[in-house]
């Protein structure tokens, strides 16, 4: 299948490279603005190691300070990363049998860790893959979300992450069998979604099941864009390697299909590549950009997303610099950061490998394109790499939509005005604000729903989940989401927020589509 290449001149003359929208500093130190209003601009010259001499870094998450929470596949354990600070050892997970790509692997903390103090760690034991659930305080007493998931030498998945809708979601592979990847009464070769507690959401595409989706051979990466919309990263066997867009109950056709299929039971992915080209692992979103750590690549495939649900075309970063990529996540600062995963079988560690990288990510504030970039001088050229030309994975066509503007503050849906009861909670942590919010429909139902509300004090939100949050001054918007905008009477919506400053009082004039709530 032919697969255009990327702009290779400018990439061989180290120029900060821009394709479909990405903004992109390759390997010579750059400055741009980014080409609209929600794509990021990736310093990728000057990272800050946040962390070193690590051992198979795998699961990766944050706690509501900022710091970090990351786990090792080999050694088993928990790490804190603080750039600027000792990385620190929590501790050992009990239970763990590592060997092959088995061990500890994904990691994700409770959307409520601030009042319930939960870990969910996804790992192998002597006779599984599970999911278990503990406080960093005990870890030997731990709750089983699912057991029971075929384990083996490869294949195992291991990605866990919270969707925006607040469920649980698992990448699990097929373990060496792919005739699983089709069988809907096995856990292996899908994308499970659950309860926090592991139960089966009603909403699930088949009633009692947690299989989300199917047709998968081993999923490693997990990322939701700002509408809502799942993404996975998944690994091919020799042709194809994979980024899908998840529909509930979607068939993604392996073992019968290994990138794009005529049958049109399978959905055929946005993107693919080669194995030498991506073998992609973890994956994160920031603005309207998908970031894919790739292991034998060894790259981190920048993906710009067209906001409809599509890819453009991919540009290549990192290339080579530090081997074998397995994971990468969006800070809660708002920072990029990627884990190495050069100390396996397949890798070439450094003396200071494993690592962790954090890069400093800039968003526009207008969507003005600037001139021609400005190269910076270089302080050691003849350290600096050259950028070399890659080939380009072959993205499939998608229809591009016109951006839209984002609503102003001000504007309400058009829907009945509704009465409401609110339930507002907030816990101050080091300087820093969580906040969680269920709003109940007390009135006639609606689609959509905006709640605004206003601060007593200096509070500033700083990123959000489950809705659409924006503040002028002590005033703050919330908006719903596509998935929970419509509200019956009788029902509830929750979000949670993170801010800056304290406080932890219920704001006043708190109204839901205009109307005064309780």
């Amino acid at each position: 299948m032919h697969k255009p290449a990327i702009a290779a001149a400018a990439a061989v003359a180290g120029v900060a490279l821009s394709v479909a929208g990405i903004a992109v500093a390759v390997d010579r130190p750059a400055t741009r603005t980014a080409l609209s209003a929600t794509t990021p601009t990736v310093d990728f010259i000057n990272p800050t190691t946040a962390a070193s001499n690590l051992r198979v870094p795998w699961g990766m998450t944050y706690l509501p300070d900022g710091s970090g929470l990351v786990a090792e596949r080999d050694r088993k354990q928990i790490l804190r990363v603080r750039p600027g600070l000792p990385t620190q050892i929590v501790g050992v997970v009990p239970n763990v049998v590592s060997g092959g790509e088995g061990g500890l692997l994904g990691l994700t903390v409770s959307p409520t860790y601030a009042t319930d103090n939960l870990v969910y760690a996804y790992y192998t034991s002597a006779t599984d893959n599970r999911i278990m659930r503990f406080t960093l305080a005990d870890m030997t007493a731990q709750t089983p979300i699912i057991t029971g998931i075929a384990k083996a030498n490869s294949h195992n998945g291991g990605r866990i992450a919270f969707g925006p809708d607040g469920m649980l979601y698992a990448g699990v592979g097929d373990a060496g069998v792919p005739s699983r990847a089709q069988n809907l009464a096995s856990p292996n070769g899908k994308i499970l979604r659950m309860r926090p507690d592991g139960s089966v959401p009603g909403d699930n595409p088949t009633v009692g099941s947690l299989v989300y989706s199917l047709g998968h051979r081993n999923v490693q990466g997990l990322a939701w864009d700002s509408a809502g919309r799942l993404y996975a990263t998944e690994f091919g066997q020799d042709t194809y390697d994979e980024v899908n867009r998840i529909e509930a109950g979607g068939n993604y056709g392996w073992p019968n299909a290994e990138g794009n299929s005529t049958n049109p039971a399978y959905r055929n992915p946005l993107l693919t590549w080669t194995p030498m080209e991506a073998s992609p692992s973890g994956a994160a979103i920031i603005g309207d950009s998908l970031f894919v750590a790739s292991l034998r690549g060894n790259r981190l495939w920048v993906v710009p997303l067209n906001g409809s649900g599509g890819v453009g075309t991919p540009v290549a970063a990192l290339n080579g610099r530090f081997g074998r990529l397995r994971t990468v996540e969006k800070a809660p600062d708002g920072s990029l950061w990627v884990a190495t995963s050069n100390r396996e079988s397949r890798g070439n560690p450094s003396t200071s490998d494993d690592r962790i990288f954090k890069f400093t990510v800039t968003m526009p504030t207008s969507p003005t394109a600037s001139p021609t970039p400005t190269l910076s001088p270089t302080a050691n050229p003849t350290t600096t790499a050259t950028a070399t030309p890659t080939t380009t994975p072959t993205a499939t066509p998608t229809a591009t939509t016109t951006p839209t503007e984002t609503p102003s503050p001000t504007e309400t849906p058009n829907d009945p005005e509704a009465e409401c009861t609110v339930s507002y909670s907030a816990n101050g942590i080091a300087g820093l604000l969580i906040g969680n919010v269920r709003v109940r429909n007390d009135g006639p139902a609606v689609s959509s729903w905006t709640l605004t509300w206003t601060f007593g004090g200096s509070q500033r939100i700083s990123s959000a989940w489950g809705a659409r949050v924006s503040q002028s001054g002590r005033s703050v918007t919330a908006r719903s989401e596509s998935w929970n905008g419509g509200l019956d009477t009788g029902d509830s919506a929750n979000f949670g927020f993170l801010a800056n400053g304290s406080g932890t009082g219920r704001p006043s004039n708190i109204r839901l589509n205009g109307t005064s709530c309780d």
